[in-house]
Parts: C-alpha cells; sequence; structure tokens
C-alpha cells in the first residue's frame, strides 16, 4: 500500500500528516521509524547509469534493499511516483563553516538537495580543525560537515602579519606540521586561495611543501588558482604543477575564465587539464551553474595598487566596465547593496574610478562581478572531470548559495539539455564523493548511508536571482540525511542528523 507524499504510514498504522509550514520555517518530523520503503521512483543512482524505476528500504541510517519491494506490514511508506530518487547532493566548495553552527538547519542548503557540505575552501578554514569538528559534533546541522584546511589560516598562523613576503624554509616546515596536525585531526586535505592577500605572496613551491602533507596524508589539493582572468592559463599551470611536484590529486575550485580578456579560451584551459591528466597527474575541477563570480574588489587589480588610477583603469576595463561590478558588501554605503558600482559612482557624484577606491578600501567590501561567458561555462560542464559545487552557502548574497543544483537539474539538464539527468546527478553526487574519497555516500545501493534526494524533474528549478540571492529552490520534494527527514518540500523539520565526516 502507498500513500501520496504528504502523507505517511506510521509503524502502529495510524496515518502521519507532514506539517507543510511556511517556505524556510521548521516543522516538526514525525518519530523516526525503525524502516521505511520509497516507492515507484525512477532511480537516478549516482553512478550515471541510466535510470530505472524501484523501490528503495531504508533501516535506521542505511539503505538496506532496493528492487522489487514489498512493504513489510505498518512500515511507513513514501509514494515516489512521478519523482527521481538520487543520493544526496554533495557539495566539494561550500562557505559555510560558521553558518552551520549559526544556522544549524541549513535551510538553504538541504531545499536544494544538499546533504554533505566540504567547508574550509579557498585557503580559508575553521583552525584548528579538530576543535571545529568537536563543536560540529556537539551541536550538529541537518547536513554532514567535512573540511579542509587552509593554506592562508595555516600561513598566518606562522608568519602572522608579516605575511607579505616569501616563507623561510623553517616557516614553511612548520606550517606542513600543522597540515599533517590538520589532517591527523580529520581534515581532507588543503585547500588555497592563492588570488587573495595572504596565499598570495606564497612561492609555488611552498604550496607543494603543503601539499605533499596533505597528499601523505591521503588527503587532496584543492585550490582557487592564483588567477582567473587574463593569467588563468598560467595559473592552471601552477596549479598542476603543485599536484605533480607534491604527489597528490588536485581539484581546481570553480573553473572559470572571469575577465573579458579571456573569453572564450575554455578550450586552452581544457586542453591543459588533458594534457595534465594524459601523463597521469590525478587533476579534477568543479564548476558552478551562474555567469558571475563573487569576490572581494581587491581582485580587480593584481597588482595590488589598488588607489593607482590607471591600474584601476585596467581593473574595470578587464571586467567590461564598472556596470559589471554588482556590490554585496560596503559597509560605509549599505544603500548601494544590490547596485552596481557605476551606479554607485552616479549617486555619490564621483568618477568610477574613484569610486572603485572608496568601495575596495572599507573592510566590509564584497562584490558580484557580471564577466563571464555561457560558451565556455558550456565547453566546462561537457568534460567528464568537471563536477558541479556551489561556491555558496548559508546566507550567501550569490544566488548560487540557494539555488545551485536545482539549476542544473532544471535549466541544464531539463531546458537547455547539457547533460542528461544520470550524468548531471552523478556530477552531484557519486563524482564528488569519489573525489573525497566517501565510501559510503554519494551512490544508491544496499549498504550506503541513506542521504536521498527525492525530486520532480519537470519543476525542479532555481529561484533565487542576484536581486533576490536568498530565495529557496522549487521542486526539490523530499530530504534525508542519515535516514532522517530533514526537508519536506516546503520547509525544514527540526531534525538535525548531520554528522562529522573525517578522513
Amino acid at each position: 500500500m502507498t500513500l501520496p507524499l504528504r502523507t505517511l504510514l506510521a509503524t502502529a498504522g495510524a496515518t502521519l500528516l507532514l506539517s507543510l509550514a511556511p517556505s524556510g520555517t521548521a516543522s516538526q518530523p514525525p518519530r523516526q521509524p525503525a524502516s521505511f520503503v520509497i516507492t515507484g521512483a525512477r532511480i537516478a543512482d549516482g553512478t550515471g547509469a541510466p535510470l530505472r524505476t524501484a523501490s528503495v528500504r531504508i533501516q535506521g541510517d542505511t539503505i538496506t534493499a532496493m528492487g522489487n519491494i514489498t512493504p513489510r506490514a505498518g512500515e511507513l511508506v513514501v509514494n515516489g511516483a512521478g519523482m527521481v530518487l538520487a543520493p544526496g547532493f554533495i557539495d566539494t566548495h561550500n562557505h559555510s563553516s560558521s553558518g552551520v553552527e549559526v544556522e544549524p538547519a541549513a535551510t538553504s542548503q538541504v531545499s536544494q538537495g544538499i546533504t554533505t557540505i566540504a567547508v574550509g575552501p579557498d585557503g580559508s578554514s575553521p583552525w584548528p580543525v579538530g576543535e571545529y569538528l568537536q563543536r560540529v559534533r556537539t551541536k550538529p546541522p541537518t547536513v554532514n560537515v567535512l573540511t579542509f584546511v587552509g593554506h592562508a589560516t595555516i600561513r598566518r598562523e606562522v608568519i602572522g602579519y608579516d605575511y607579505k613576503r616569501a616563507a623561510t624554509p623553517t616557516e614553511v616546515a612548520r606550517m606542513a606540521e600543522l597540515v599533517t596536525q590538520a589532517m591527523n585531526e580529520g581534515a581532507f586535505g588543503l585547500s588555497s586561495g592563492l588570488e587573495y592577500e595572504v596565499g598570495s605572496y606564497s612561492a609555488t613551491d611552498e604550496v607543494v611543501t603543503m601539499a605533499r602533507a596533505a597528499g601523505a596524508k591521503g588527503g587532496i589539493y584543492m585550490s582557487h588558482i592564483r588567477d582567473e582572468a587574463d593569467l588563468a592559463m598560467e595559473a592552471i599551470r601552477e596549479a598542476i604543477a603543485i599536484g605533480e611536484q607534491g604527489k597528490v590529486p588536485v581539484q581546481i575550485s570553480h573553473i572559470k575564465l572571469g575577465t573579458v580578456g579571456v573569453w572564450g579560451q575554455a578550450n586552452q584551459a581544457v586542453a591543459l587539464v588533458e594534457a595534465a591528466r594524459k601523463r597521469g597527474v590525478d587533476v579534477t575541477a568543479d564548476a558552478y551553474p551562474y555567469l558571475a563570480w563573487q569576490s572581494t574588489p581587491r581582485v580587480l587589480v593584481p597588482n595590488k595598487r589598488y588607489t593607482d588610477s590607471a591600474s584601476v583603469r585596467r581593473g574595470l576595463d578587464d571586467i567590461g566596465g564598472a556596470k559589471n561590478v554588482q556590490i554585496t558588501r560596503w559597509g560605509a554605503h549599505r544603500e548601494f547593496v544590490g547596485k552596481r558600482l557605476d551606479e554607485a559612482a552616479r549617486l555619490l557624484g564621483v568618477s568610477d574610478i574613484e569610486a572603485y577606491i572608496r568601495f575596495q578600501g572599507d573592510e566590509e567590501s564584497g562584490m558580484i562581478g557580471h564577466a563571464m561567458t555561457e560558451a565556455d561555462l558550456r565547453l566546462f560542464y561537457r568534460q567528464p572531470w568537471v563536477m558541479v559545487a556551489s561556491d555558496g552557502g548559508i546566507a550567501n548574497n550569490h544566488p548560487r548559495g540557494a539555488g545551485t543544483f536545482p539549476r542544473i537539474l532544471g535549466k541544464f539538464v531539463r531546458e537547455e539539455q547539457w547533460m542528461t539527468l544520470a550524468e548531471a546527478v552523478h556530477r552531484m553526487s557519486g563524482m564528488p564523493a569519489a573525489r573525497l574519497g566517501l565510501r559510503d555516500r554519494g551512490v544508491l545501493k544496499p549498504g550506503m548511508k541513506a542521504d536521498l534526494v527525492l525530486f520532480d524533474p519537470n519543476t525542479v528549478i532555481d529561484r533565487s536571482t542576484f536581486e533576490q540571492p536568498r530565495a529557496l529552490a522549487t521542486g526539490i520534494q523530499r530530504v534525508w540525511v542519515n535516514g532522517a527527514l530533514v526537508w519536506t518540500g516546503t520547509a525544514v523539520t527540526e531534525a538535525r542528523p548531520g554528522r562529522v565526516l573525517a578522513r
């Protein structure tokens, strides 16, 4: 016997209706059953295999059976007819390290089907890693959490505020020791943000040494490379060299070409990675499905002469002008949040250059750069070594924070047909699980943990925009983490079954 999606048959034989609270608010979950069965859904199992119809039984936190299953007497049943059941989505690049502590419901994450997040990207991570993971264990969120250790975080720990120089051999050795410490405490690898202030002063050899320490403990090296603009090809070569010399797998974060001068050169970036892979370097990448990046305004001026008019002009021209700079944070002018820099300049009665100089000088400044092309993004997503990741997180002011995974399923699978549904699910579950070394998640089969997403393939889509970046997606009908229901289709439940995942 099966019942509609919004109705569950309780183990005592009575019918229990899920509370459909307003979107994003908590609803009381039903008592966790000893077992339940999802029937009639099409299965996208995370391997990329064609979809098939099957039933799935979950006992406790584990998938115990798949196929033609007859529900037991009194067993809770969820009718998945017309829906797709997939492994929970694994976000390899997520900025919610503090977010899961402040908002453990993680509504914007589970509402798009994310069940596991990897925090600590771009060279910045919690420290010490062990203390952070213990806090998450003590107050678990809805999602599973794992972390990388940040290159810049360790660099500041060792060098302090004297980071605008190359590290000494003694300092590099100490940094490598701290990477080893973090790996022993549960980190999954080393992340770097070589385009950012602290990391930008490091020599390649420094990063190689630290990455080698992570690799020696079974970790990977994940990098926001040194340049995603005019020098992107050189930066990709450096990332590959770090992996090759450090004997560690490399993940290029949010692969992109983010300025006018390199538009249309995705084929060159692909060729660099393909050549490295052919000679045995383990290189993969991730990408988010939006044509705008988010960062600090200082990345626009790579020579760091932030108040030099000529340098600022080159930086603004490189992104296509101040009109392509959208303000996400400006402490001194909160009224400009959401506006473009050229409009802010007009309101201030100054030039675009002067507006930028004031903007970048504010410690509370942040921006979105509308400077990517669909053709480049499509070519990257055509590569079998590119997975999906959000580069977003809880309370993020870029639409990717609330919409990445449904956007892939709705826009790039259903509408644009860039990839098949099975392939998309693989890039969001099985592929990132394999990259991270998660052996019990990412694929639907007996024995795997019951991180599950049930969605409507005909309606799933992101609703977040650059004007309303936190609007929740639609079409994700149910989400379970470790067998517990955390998302009802309209609201988070009060269940907090997320676990710390450690190597």
